[in-house]
């Protein structure tokens, strides 16, 4: 048993986008691919013939100048503190957009000249904006046109994200945009799937992985691949058990398409997988909605309707520094079935292919661990958490001692109870994290969490 901790896909396949300060001339024009057959035609886009590049202010989007509003009312001016005038509380707060990124970065234009820090991360800011306008342009994105199987005598590579594109049959990604969209969108299933699979980077050789690590690898690998020789096709799995992926503390995880998550599916043809999306921010399906009658309406129920619409667009961006949000309700497809009965809290199965069922769990995973716990196997069971903030501190556990937060490792509402009911089932858990301090940070409250040591295992 043991306890792997890597960074996300995008560090996992070295992929690095280059951070360029685009000009409104040089920055990606919208509606510009064109396939070859429509040589002469030109897409429809809700800004066919601007630029990306906007202040959130200034954003077309709702959803973008609700973001902006949001900075301005929580973020303090990084040089406020640094100055030594005396400010009001409401005049330390963001109020100045850069004009270079049209982010809300300042109090005021003149600390931001001041500020040299900024220019660190500002080509990168903008190439936020940018991506996010691009997003919700209306243009056809051709980087989420997502290739089918993949044929058996065809390897993969994960040396990085190209060269997956190029073995995986992905449309060509000709711009740094077009890769950073289409990276952002595999993340999840590729860091697991890069992870897992034979060609991975995580070998011995490099020391990408220790020698626990490697031996759980190695019993998932029996079952996810065929034998040497064997083609690895959906019908040399029939007699295979089934593969289950737990992804706990599950949030943006869950609101993917499940044809995204059928990618993982695709590096592993011969295996059918569960994935196990458990936490309490998972999302659901929408509710079947009931119809209304038309006799009901009236100008009052009207105006109520109005009304309702108009506070959703206003809570499209809620933030929340501490806790964000339950992504919005994923669509309910056609067999989309509740497992309320099964697991006695929200939830939902979809059996979306023969290769790949889904199961949300709204509910943290002690809640159900007693449902599972005497079913686990280390050759076909695997637990994922996508930077699960081990090392932060609580906002919901004080200790007893000190009354200072616990770290969320420690705290029972969050990890406490999740972590040692993990490490008792013997499987492989891969842990994540933003940056290497993140997962340094992680790594250190393990040494220090209590109950985590079972059995013997080591980190």
């Amino acid at each position: 048993m043991s306890l792997l901790l890597r960074s996300t896909a995008r560090n996992v396949l070295k992929y690095s986008a280059h951070p360029t300060l685009a000009s409104n001339i040089g920055c990606q024009r919208i509606g510009c691919y064109r396939s070859f057959l429509n040589l002469f035609g030109k897409s429809k886009a809700t800004h066919s013939e601007g630029g990306l590049f906007f202040p959130f202010s200034q954003s077309p989007f709702p959803a973008v100048r609700a973001r902006g509003d949001a900075i301005r009312s929580l973020a303090p001016c990084p040089v406020c503190p640094s100055d030594g005038h005396a400010h009001k509380v409401n005049l330390s707060l963001v109020k100045y957009e850069c004009p270079d990124c049209g982010w809300p970065s300042h109090c005021s234009k003149e600390h931001w000249e001041m500020d040299e820090e900024h220019n660190k991360y500002c080509s990168r800011l903008r190439q936020v904006n940018e991506d996010d306008h691009d997003l919700r342009s209306g243009r056809k994105m051709h980087e989420f046109q997502l290739p089918g199987p993949q044929a058996y005598e065809e390897a993969i590579s994960f040396s990085n994200w190209d060269l997956f594109w190029y073995t995986r049959g992905f449309p060509s990604m000709d711009t740094e945009r077009s890769r950073r969209h289409a990276s952002k969108l595999l993340t999840y299933p590729l860091t697991i799937g890069s992870v897992l699979h034979q060609n991975s980077g995580l070998t011995l050789n490099n020391q990408r992985v220790t020698l626990e690590g490697s031996r759980s690898l190695a019993a998932l690998r029996t079952i996810l691949h065929v034998p040497p020789g064997a083609p690895d096709t959906e019908e040399a799995g029939v007699l295979k058990p089934q593969i289950r992926i737990f992804i706990l503390g599950a949030r943006a995880e869950s609101s993917l398409p499940p044809h995204v998550w059928e990618q993982l599916c695709m590096l592993f043809p011969s295996c059918n997988f569960h994935l196990f999306f458990i936490g309490p921010q998972v999302s659901l399906p929408k509710q079947v909605n009931q119809p209304v009658p038309q006799s009901s309406s009236s100008p009052l129920s009207n105006t109520t309707q109005q009304t309702e619409v108009n506070a959703e667009e206003a809570s499209e961006y809620v933030p929340n520094i501490y806790e964000p949000p339950t992504p919005k309700p994923i669509a309910r497809l056609k067999r989309t079935r509740s497992s309320i009965q099964l697991y006695g809290v929200p939830s939902y199965t979809i059996p979306y292919s023969p290769q790949l069922t889904i199961t949300g769990i709204q509910a943290n995973y002690s809640e159900v661990h007693p449902q599972f716990q005497e079913t686990f196997d280390p050759y076909t069971d695997a637990f994922f958490l996508f930077s699960p903030g081990f090392g932060f501190p609580s906002m919901a556990s004080l200790s007893e001692l000190d009354g200072k937060p616990l770290l969320q490792i420690a705290s029972p509402s969050e990890w406490g109870a999740v972590v040692p009911a993990m490490l008792a089932t013997r499987c492989a858990i891969f842990v994540t994290g933003f940056s290497p301090v993140d997962v340094e940070r992680d790594i250190r409250s393990l040494e220090v969490a209590p109950d985590v040591m079972v059995g013997g295992c080591r980190f």
